[in-house]
């Protein structure tokens, strides 16, 4: 049985997991783009590889619900992947994304918790003429930008789940002028163009050159062919420095850090301080204690427990990424007690257990006090968590990005005598289906 092309007539149901919609057709389901609950919709079905379900995008609304606006991101109306809750009001946005993180808890976690998702300010130093202060803010707040180019060296955005560029540079999630200019530009066929601006409002624009990708690679459909470009693209490429400098000026609580634009940094332009803030009033940590910040990054979280713990404390970071070590110990380097390590987390925890009772300390100071981990999109998993439970943390303050992830984690920890003591959401990602969840774990 195969649907692709088909239309269907259809009630949307419910919001799903990673931005579509639920419905069902003739006892299959129908995950649908660019719907809302309470719809009825015709949708075209793009994708059916057989099974219980198949994918599908509105082709017309025909009962349309309140939260249904204009769509604000002509990119994404093209096909682009950038913005797929652009046709929803903001407020209704959070709203769904309060929907996704409840059923996610309850049904993976057995947490019956529902937490709203909470608006970040907007920046309180405007970039490029964005608006300051507020909250809620849909548009205007992202600082850094991945985009690519297509054949004709035009750049754009990827289209959803392909591989084809999109040429039209008109989304609203963009810091005001981040992208002026751009469009008028004829770039290296397959480049990559990375696009920050900094806390000072300079913008950086870096090309980097096409990957070594096989012709097989590039013809190659389906999750497969996926797979393969961005196996290809995660290697090491030439880059060529076209705006800016080699150096984005990011600050949190007044400390500077120095960042390569191509390297990471929270990409809303609030997330930094308030997630940073959010780490120093759920640590608990007091003058000489240890603490570690695992997937630390540049030490933003370190940053804040350092204060914390004092010039008698240690703060130990573990994260894989050479570029962010280096960002890291080149901001912190008046902190004594803040060490950086540069290993993968989980090979890091093996290495660093001692043979005391399968105790667990890195570098030699004294087992943590609290662990702040924020691991990338696949969560941090048995390995990790259960290395933790080995520890002597009391206090364990968990991020994730991607809801899913973040309930399977949360379940791991309750299996080894954690208890969740706090939860809260940010809509770091307005326009589109993702935020970030934190959990403050105690026992």
């Amino acid at each position: 049985m195969d649907w692709t092309g088909r239309v269907l007539e259809l009630h949307i149901d419910a919001v799903g997991h990673g931005g579509v919609f639920v419905a069902r057709s003739e006892g299959r389901v129908v995950l649908v783009r660019r719907a809302l609950p309470g719809e009825r919709v015709r949708a075209r079905v793009t994708e059916d590889k057989g099974g219980s379900y198949c994918r599908a995008e509105v082709t017309d609304v025909l009962e349309a619900a309140p939260d249904r606006v204009a769509d604000a991101c002509p990119a994404a109306a093209g096909g682009a992947g950038c913005c797929d809750f652009s046709h929803v009001a903001p407020a209704a946005q959070r709203r769904l994304k309060q929907e996704v993180l409840a059923e996610q808890l309850a049904r993976i976690a057995h947490l019956p918790q529902r937490i709203p998702v909470a608006p970040l300010p907007m920046p309180a130093t405007p970039h490029a003429g964005a608006p300051a202060g507020g909250e809620g803010g849909a548009e205007g707040w992202r600082t850094r930008i991945r985009l690519s180019v297509d054949e004709a060296g035009r750049a754009g955005y990827r289209r959803y789940r392909g591989s084809e560029v999109v040429a039209d540079l008109r989304c609203p999630q963009q810091i005001p002028g981040a992208l002026d200019g751009l469009q008028d530009t004829v770039w290296q066929a397959g480049a990559d163009l990375a696009v920050a601006v900094d806390d000072d409002g300079r913008r950086h624009v870096v090309e980097i050159a096409p990957p070594p990708m096989t012709r097989a690679a590039h013809r190659r459909s389906g999750r497969r062919g996926a797979s393969a470009r961005r196996a290809a693209r995660s290697q090491r490429r030439a880059e060529h420095i076209v705006e800016g400098g080699g150096s984005a000026v990011q600050r949190v609580d007044g400390r500077e850090w120095r960042l390569a634009p191509t390297g990471f940094w929270q990409v809303h332009g609030a997330a930094a301080q308030t997630y940073s803030d959010l780490i120093r009033e759920w640590s608990g940590l007091r003058g000489g204690d240890t603490a570690w910040d695992l997937y630390g990054g540049a030490g933003v979280f370190a940053a804040a427990m350092a204060g914390q713990v004092g010039p008698a404390g240690r703060v130990e970071v573990v994260e894989s990424s050479s570029q962010a070590v280096r960002d890291g110990r080149d901001a912190l380097v008046d902190l004594d007690g803040v060490r950086f390590h540069h290993a993968r987390v989980g090979h890091a925890l093996a290495e660093f257990a001692d043979g005391d009772g399968g105790a667990r300390r890195i570098g030699g100071s004294p087992g943590p006090d609290t662990v702040v981990l924020d691991p990338p999109r696949a969560g941090a998993g048995r390995e990790v968590i259960g290395a933790l439970a080995a520890t002597s943390a009391a206090r364990v303050v968990h991020v994730g990005c991607d809801p899913a992830s973040f309930a399977r984690d949360l379940a791991l920890y309750g299996g080894h005598g954690f208890r969740v003591e706090e939860l809260r959401a940010f809509d770091g990602f307005p326009m589109t289906h993702h935020f970030e969840s934190f959990a403050l774990l105690v026992r």
